[in-house]
């Protein structure tokens, strides 16, 4: 009884520890600021989560520079106005909305149907929605939430896209993947023979599992495409600890905390968003300069997990099987 206590116990402890040291480094450092961004006319991006936060800052700076956004999200309300807003600031702005729960197999697969059927070429994919501290449930598919949304649902997504990506990059100008990670990954563990969190259920747990999971699938899927010479990256980003709706979930008590504090301690959204667009734009990430892991504006390391072949292509394999690819 105690060891199962512990094990829910100790994940709390570890991400609220590494929670306050990354908002110590975050307030003593100087927050990156955007360089000014080439034009974009003519390509065409996909951000999931774009109705809100990061992701809607995201879609806003990449249709002020003339591309081309579709936003996937699951509320469908929230993405339409998102788009009425961008268009109504940006009168050139061209944005539209699909929808996609990233919990449902089946919609991601409509979702990517749908946009196939526009025959448009695919130059970015932001894979930026996510799930934290949810309350223990299943997808529609019965996988748990975290896994399912924040890792699955953008495996099943990315690996549907990529012929697209593929044949949209060329010399010189890459095609782009960009999943948004967090610093969580590093008190995280995947554990693959319970990536659905049944053995001890912990929502610290199974979120750091999840972040975990998008950046050994970001690294490898990198070096996959490296290896086989096709004009496309894949990167990971932390965007830091930002200011959005993603805390929602916090029990009352720290609710309460939380929100007090990341109104005068958080990122803005835009400030969120700024090394998500830099990893996205910036030509200082063409081609072989592609990749990696990125926070603040800069290239850093992770933990040695990340690193670890055996463990990227082993949740590369069974994530393959889980979606019956």
């Amino acid at each position: 009884m105690f060891s199962a206590f512990w094990s829910c116990l100790l994940p709390i402890i570890k991400l609220y520890l590494l929670g306050f040291k990354v908002l110590l480094v975050q307030l003593f450092s100087k927050p990156f600021r955007l360089p000014v961004m080439p034009r974009q006319d003519g390509k065409v991006a996909i951000v999931t989560g774009g109705g809100r936060g990061i992701g809607y800052e995201a879609v806003c700076h990449m249709a002020k520079l003339g591309a081309q956004v579709i936003i996937g999200g699951r509320d469908e309300q929230e993405g339409l106005v998102a788009v009425r807003r961008i268009c109504e600031e940006y009168k050139e702005a061209k944005v539209e909305f699909i929808k996609l729960d990233l919990a449902s197999l089946q919609s991601v697969r409509h979702f990517v149907q749908r946009f196939k059927e526009r025959e448009l070429q695919l130059n970015i994919l932001v894979n930026n929605a996510g799930v934290m501290l949810v309350p223990e449930g299943r997808t529609e598919d019965g996988f748990e939430q975290h896994f399912g949304v924040n890792y699955l649902g953008h495996f099943l997504l990315t690996w549907l896209l990529l012929d697209i990506l593929k044949d949209s990059g060329k010399c010189g100008y890459f095609s782009r993947i960009v999943n948004i990670s967090s610093s969580a990954h590093r008190v995280g563990n995947v554990e693959l023979n319970d990536l659905n969190s049944c053995q001890c259920y912990s929502a610290h747990a199974a979120y750091c599992q999840s972040k975990l999971a998008q950046l050994l699938f970001s690294s490898h899927l990198h070096q996959e495409l490296k290896r086989g010479g096709s004009p496309l990256s894949s990167c990971a980003v932390d965007p830091g600890m930002v200011d959005t709706a993603l805390y929602r979930h916090l029990r009352a008590p720290l609710c309460l905390v939380q929100s007090a504090i990341a109104r005068l301690l958080f990122k803005t959204p835009g400030e969120g968003a700024a090394t998500v667009l830099f990893a996205a734009l910036s030509p200082a990430l063409e081609g072989e300069c592609g990749g990696g892991y990125w926070a603040n504006g800069c290239r850093e390391m992770t933990t040695p997990a990340t690193f670890d072949p055996q463990l990227q292509l082993s949740l590369w394999e069974t994530s393959v099987q889980l979606l019956g690819l």
